[in-house]
């Protein structure tokens, strides 16, 4: 019985633990604009924190702390009346199992935002139509993302659901001519790009090395023998060597190695990796990810 109502308790927190939301921090600089008329951008930032806390994206309303902690930094570049262009820093983090470290889930920049806005105007989704502003759109297509690649690490190809209404707020980009980062033509590294190259079964592998690395390597990483840990990372990772001819075009494992690649090097720095052949993977990142070849250089 007691066996019974202990997996019952454990399907209940797994059930719910995937209807997670976001607790999100919001910064908008203007410091580029100049001038000490601040209240427009302040505005701004409650704005978007509310929309963004505030709306049930899931269905599921839950505690501040399984909620996803991320982070919304936008810099205004020009301003034209209520119209806006800046640039948008997403960034979103993950808990692992048994500590108190948090791992980088997500860490983009947009180049490609702009947006229109009017001071405390009410900000209401609608995935199913484009808004005309741009702006609960561009807000909107990364919080899916973030809610897909958070499922992603804790079951695999969990996220789908997510990645499918950020794909659909996308298509709804790609419909307006208005705002840039939403075509594929003219516009490398656009958000439609992402997400397409996120749900291509091609990219299906990277989506697999997603879940293994962080459930059956980081969540484990905290325990006394890191060797189990550490040799399921190393695997996952390995995995990747498929990639080595067409990553470079890919905006999907661009994301995933900026985001993971401090993280993956402080792993292996310890010089404590069981019987790991370290020099296969320092291959394969140097390939995989050469601008930081000064920090794969440094693993012996």
């Amino acid at each position: 019985m007691k066996k019974i109502i202990s997996l019952f308790f454990l399907i209940f927190l797994f059930n719910n633990y995937f209807s997670q939301e976001l607790l999100a921090t919001v910064q908008v600089n203007s410091q580029q604009l100049g001038g000490s008329n601040q209240q427009a951008y302040k505005a701004l930032e409650k704005s978007l924190r509310d929309f963004i806390n505030n709306t049930s994206w899931t269905g599921k309303k839950l505690q501040n702390f399984e909620k996803i902690k991320s982070n919304f930094a936008i810099v205004i570049s020009e301003r034209d009346g209520n119209r806006f262009k800046g640039t948008i820093v997403i960034q979103a983090v993950r808990p692992v199992y048994s500590s108190s470290y948090e791992s980088p889930l997500i860490n983009l920049q947009d180049n490609r935002f702009g947006f229109e806005y009017i001071e405390n105007e009410n900000l209401v989704f609608n995935e199913r139509q484009f808004s005309g502003k741009n702006l609960i759109d561009v807000i909107s297509f990364y919080i899916y993302l973030i809610l897909g690649y958070d499922a992603d690490s804790f079951q695999s190809t969990g996220g789908t659901q997510w990645f499918q209404k950020a794909q659909q707020i996308a298509q709804n980009g790609e419909s307006q001519n208005t705002y840039e980062g939403w075509k594929q033509v003219n516009e490398p590294r656009n958000r439609s790009q992402l997400i397409r190259e996120i749900l291509n079964p091609n990219m299906s592998q990277l989506r697999s090395t997603i879940y293994s690395y962080h459930r059956a390597g980081l969540d484990n990483l905290f325990n006394q023998d890191q060797t189990l840990a550490k040799k399921a990372i190393f695997d996952a990772l390995m995995k990747l060597k498929m990639y080595e001819n067409s990553f470079q075009q890919n905006y999907f494992f661009d994301v995933f190695m900026s985001s993971k690649s401090d993280e993956i090097f402080n792993i292996f720095n310890s010089g404590n990796n069981g019987g790991i052949v370290i020099g296969d993977l320092k291959q394969l990142m140097l390939t995989l990810s050469p601008k930081n070849q000064a920090k794969w250089e440094q693993w012996k």
